[in-house]
């Protein structure tokens, strides 16, 4: 039985791994185990921040819904128990866009939602 050797298919993960690795600085976009390590941290935070940025996006938008909503003269949590109240089902994103492109329809939502006591 003939003996099998790695070079070719080691070559190949290598050059794999530094094709990812492309853009880095210093030593981690050309030498091996610094790129290894490197992809290593990035694709670890690439996941994590994968989740966190629906958690910032949702703090934004909590933040842009609570400045508008104030200047209307109803503060966030009650804006938001308010329209749990009168069945108004749209999403914190959807409020935002709204606060954004359409200030007057907002408007009718809060007036709507201030209308309940």
């Amino acid at each position: 039985m003939s003996r099998v050797k790695k070079g070719a298919a080691a070559h190949k993960h290598r050059k794999h791994l530094l094709k990812h690795a492309k853009g880095f600085k210093w030593g981690r976009k050309s030498k091996y185990k610094l790129a290894k390590d490197a992809l290593r941290h990035a694709w670890s935070f690439a996941y994590r921040d994968r989740k966190v940025r629906k958690r910032d996006f949702r703090q934004l938008w909590q933040l842009q819904i609570n400045e508008a909503s104030r200047k209307l003269g109803i503060n966030y949590s009650r804006f938001i128990s308010g329209m749990k109240k009168k069945n108004i089902e749209l999403d914190r994103k959807i409020l935002a866009q709204l606060i954004e492109k359409h200030p007057e329809i907002f408007e009718k939502i809060v007036e709507e939602v201030k209308s309940e006591k």
